[in-house]
């Protein structure tokens, strides 16, 4: 598979990516280790080069504590000889532990160098925010990330989950009080969900070059068209979050992707990827697999170039 892939700047970050990043909080939880690294291989092999986890990943998984993902992913670089080669972007914010809780500065502290010794690197390439927390004034969570980013363990910073009026505060603080800004932002947007992202927060991150790197771009799987009928609901640990779209707009726009799939050539997962990387503001859709297959085909959507009438098909349906 050709690694020659266009890069795009990742705001103003200093990183660069293709426009799809892959999502890590399958490893350690639906794929084992040996799965996980023929996945990491796979990417990396085609041209991928930033991976996506965060400390919390996966402590929903009964007998978990949180970190597993990033302790495979750490494997994987160490026995891979990519450290340094891919980077990757953790979060801190949802796991709770030695420091305090959430964004808590201790805890940023304390949860920075668990990361960094569960990746088995020096540097956390993006390191985010995992969720906002006002009960800690932000002039405090972005102090404490300077302190990180003074001390080498942090290249860039980025906000998870954010509302646009925290977001815009947040950035105005940085630029008062010379503490760093975020860089990049991480919610949920898809052609079946707009609303978290469109409108005042996307005009934020056009205007402040905020890359946005969203997750959920294939809705759980729903926009892979895997999930068309009751009967799907079985074929996934994440069917049960599928009514809703099979409820909503969301055979309209499978029947729109497939005509879309028709006349490009092009699966409707990749089809979902390509019309978020065209959308404003964006930089590369955040998609996971556990499968050398699923890798093929999130790599895919890196040769989908949609029209100008596909992507406003499509926009409308989901409007």
């Amino acid at each position: 598979m050709s690694t020659n892939v266009t890069r795009r700047a990742l705001g103003a970050s200093g990183i660069e990516t293709p426009a799809l990043i892959l999502g890590g909080n399958v490893f350690g939880w639906t794929a084992d280790k040996a799965t996980s690294f023929a996945v990491l291989d796979r990417f990396s092999e085609g041209g991928g080069t930033l991976i996506d986890t965060a400390d919390v990943y996966s402590a929903w998984v009964p007998g978990h504590q949180g970190g597993e993902s990033e302790a495979i992913i750490g494997e994987w670089l160490a026995s891979s000889g990519k450290a340094g080669k891919v980077k990757v972007a953790t979060k801190v914010g949802m796991l709770d532990g030695e420091g305090g809780t959430k964004l808590a500065p201790a805890r940023i502290a304390a949860a920075c160098d668990a990361s960094l010794k569960r990746l088995g690197v020096e540097t956390i390439d993006l390191y985010f925010a995992h969720q906002d927390d006002e009960n800690v004034p932000q002039e405090e969570v972005l102090a404490a990330f300077d302190k990180l980013i003074k001390a080498g363990k942090v290249q860039a910073i980025g906000a998870s989950n954010f509302h646009a009026a925290r977001l815009k505060s947040a950035l105005d603080i940085a630029t008062r009080e010379g503490l760093p800004h975020y860089r990049a932002l991480q919610n949920e947007y898809h052609l079946l969900s707009r609303h978290k992202f469109e409108g005042e927060l996307q005009d934020l991150c056009v205007q402040y070059n905020v890359g946005c790197v969203p997750f959920y771009g294939l809705a759980s799987g729903y926009l892979t068209g895997k999930y068309r009928s009751e009967a799907d609901l079985g074929k996934s640990v994440r069917g049960g979050r599928m009514p809703a779209f099979m409820e909503g707009k969301g055979p309209a726009m499978l029947a729109a992707m497939d005509e879309v799939a028709a006349e490009t050539g092009a699966s409707l997962a990749q089809i979902a990827l390509a019309w978020l990387a065209a959308q404003p503001g964006v930089t590369a859709p955040i998609a996971s697999a556990t499968s050398l297959a699923q890798v093929d085909e999130l790599l895919g959507s890196l040769n989908v170039t949609l029209t100008p009438a596909q992507l406003d098909k499509l926009t409308e349906v989901g409007a």
